[in-house]
């Protein structure tokens, strides 16, 4: 299944250089734009790669022909950044330089985070801040949320230890997430008026209805890096949520069951038909 956020990414990318491209060469040639293309797609498909984003590798494609160089510190990758190129659509031939090296370590530059790893952050700090927003604790919760490399700091207050740890625990669950820096402050302090009616607001606006906790639940899990969401199966009625489906082991039934019940407006979970 390909991933929207990295066909965006891979869309605008690739506009940009075109655009560049076209205008400082009022006089390119459609094949030269195809390679340009199939330039942009061999590095950005690099630049999304676990694998390959650090290393150090160029691309340059003339008539179909794409000539990779660089260096790696494994065999497999040299062969991996072969077969990527091989595989993009108009290439008939790879020039594979990349020279292998088992003592490369990336440049400081090359750690830095790139164009696509903050996309990643920023899309992460965006389903954190979707849970805790749906969450029924979320009317304590006064929370900044920050992304660096997978490292999601939560800063902020919480009305008790109750909110602030599930705060903690539906951002280490969050895709992407591999470290959770839980800095938010637990106070007893009334809500000013403002919050009351910002709170006000928010609940109005959402409308907590079968359908909308429905789509919450849902939303959830799909977020999550420990549940397979298409694996569950969701019903609301009068906020009483039915889970059905099959699981891979207990810890995840538990884990989906949790998450479930964190949702704002669900009354209870039911999980009869929920096995593992």
């Amino acid at each position: 299944m390909k991933n929207p956020i990295n066909s965006a990414i891979f869309s605008l990318t690739t506009a940009l250089i075109l655009m560049q491209y076209s205008t400082a060469s009022a006089a390119a040639t459609p094949g030269d734009v195809a390679d340009v293309r199939r330039e942009v797609q061999i590095s950005t498909t690099y630049a999304l790669s676990p694998f390959l984003r650090a290393d150090d590798i160029q691309v340059e494609v003339i008539n179909g022909k794409a000539t990779i160089t660089g260096t790696v510190n494994e065999d497999v990758n040299k062969d991996l950044a072969e077969q990527i190129a091989l595989g993009v659509k108009g290439i008939k031939e790879v020039d594979n330089k990349i020279k292998v090296d088992v003592s490369y370590v990336a440049s400081t530059k090359a750690k830095e985070r790139n164009f696509v790893e903050v996309v990643e952050d920023a899309t992460v700090t965006a389903a954190v801040k979707s849970k805790l927003m749906w969450s029924k604790y979320a009317d304590g919760l006064s929370t900044n949320v920050d992304t660096a490399s997978g490292k999601v700091t939560l800063q902020g207050t919480a009305s008790s230890p109750v909110a602030k740890e599930m705060a903690g625990r539906l951002a280490m669950n969050t895709r992407g997430v591999t470290e959770v820096d839980n800095q938010l402050k637990v106070t007893d302090e009334a809500p000013t008026m403002k919050d009351k009616v910002v709170g006000s607001m928010d609940k109005a606006s959402q409308q907590i209805s079968d359908s909308w906790i429905t789509t919450k639940v849902k939303s959830t899990f799909t977020y999550s890096n420990s549940v397979n969401s298409s694996a569950i199966s969701v019903t609301t009625k009068n906020g009483n949520v039915t889970l059905s489906g099959q699981l891979a082991d207990g810890a995840e039934r538990a884990l989906a069951i949790q998450l479930a019940e964190s949702v704002r407006g669900v009354n209870q979970v039911n999980v009869k038909e929920l096995k593992d």
